[in-house]
């Protein structure tokens, strides 16, 4: 009877312990691979922050520089790019130092990004 009281308690205290483990390494925090900047040669730049912020500069499809900033989300390999004059969802990907994503400018058209990670 002895055994199968510590076979219990041994089987109570492992379960017990692999959910405080599993819930201390569920909480703990990982860093978005966007935080920083982002440029290209052609004057486009995006600066996502840890506090869900972003700022941008874009040259849009008439050459014009247009400057954006706002909230943005990422769930999974969509971004969401809340601003004054509306929103952008966008997939988007970072191999190595490189983020592609697309944007849309003030008039619909799309403009694909291929930004590299300058700090």
């Amino acid at each position: 009877m002895k055994n199968v009281k510590t076979k219990a308690f041994v089987i109570f205290a492992a379960t017990l312990f692999a959910a405080l483990l599993g819930t201390t390494l569920a909480s703990c925090y990982t860093p978005s691979p966007l935080y920083g900047a982002w440029s290209d040669n052609a004057g486009n730049k995006i600066s996502f922050a840890d506090d869900g912020t972003f700022s941008a500069t874009i040259v849009d499809t008439n050459g014009d520089i247009q400057n954006y900033s706002g909230d943005y989300s990422v769930v999974e390999n969509i971004i969401s790019f809340s601003k004054d004059d509306g929103s952008i969802n966008s997939e988007w990907d970072v191999r190595g130092g490189i983020l592609y994503l697309t944007w849309f400018d003030a008039y619909g058209e799309a403009i694909s990004l291929t930004l590299y990670h300058t700090a």
